[in-house]
């Protein structure tokens, strides 16, 4: 498993997609964002079209552990893109609330790290080529409300597990690729 980490506009998609055309197979890119208004529409279809043309594009952000065990045997090459539009999305369904003050933080952080250590382990045991982009979202200066920094501690300790679980890390800073792990 390869982890690709990096700030947002950091260039660690482009980065990832480099990485899986090097496998010369058979890539599923698994795309965890939602196209909730027009600007992450733009955003969505620049990324379709970066994408070579064979490579199967699923996009889904639920039972991800599941997906991926049963398509590990199809592909040479699997691409999660990404843990943190995951995290977003899974902490909005979940949360089942749009007040703050009604969020059982501990509750939600249980089953958000539970779910993400499962797929952590199924990706580390794949039989395919699993390359992980995640957001390092804890560079920055502490945010001022509670869900921000709710998510920012959240996303650090899935961070922590998905590099504990990697045979590689790489971190992107301006378009440029650093290997700290492996």
């Amino acid at each position: 498993m390869i982890l690709v980490t990096g700030g947002d506009r950091s260039g660690k998609s482009v980065f990832a997609e480099e990485l899986a055309k090097k496998t010369n197979g058979n890539v599923l890119y698994i795309a965890t964002a939602k196209a909730i208004d027009e600007e992450m529409k733009k955003r969505i279809t620049k990324h379709k079209q970066r994408r070579p043309e064979h490579w199967h594009t699923l996009e889904n952000y639920t039972n991800l552990a599941e997906q991926i065990k049963y398509t590990q045997n199809q592909y040479d090459c699997i691409l999660l893109d990404c843990i943190t539009l995951l995290l977003t999305n899974l902490i909005f369904e979940y949360s089942n609330t749009d007040d703050i003050n009604n969020i059982d933080f501990e509750k939600l952080e249980y089953k958000l790290i539970s779910e993400l250590k499962e797929i952590a382990e199924v990706c580390s045991t794949s039989k395919s080529q699993v390359i992980i982009v995640t957001g390092e979202v804890g560079l920055g200066i502490v945010p001022m409300d509670k869900l921000s920094r709710y998510f920012r501690d959240i996303i650090g300790n899935v961070n922590q597990i998905l590099a504990e679980k990697a045979d590689e890390v790489y971190i992107v800073i301006s378009g440029i690729s650093m290997k700290i792990k492996g």
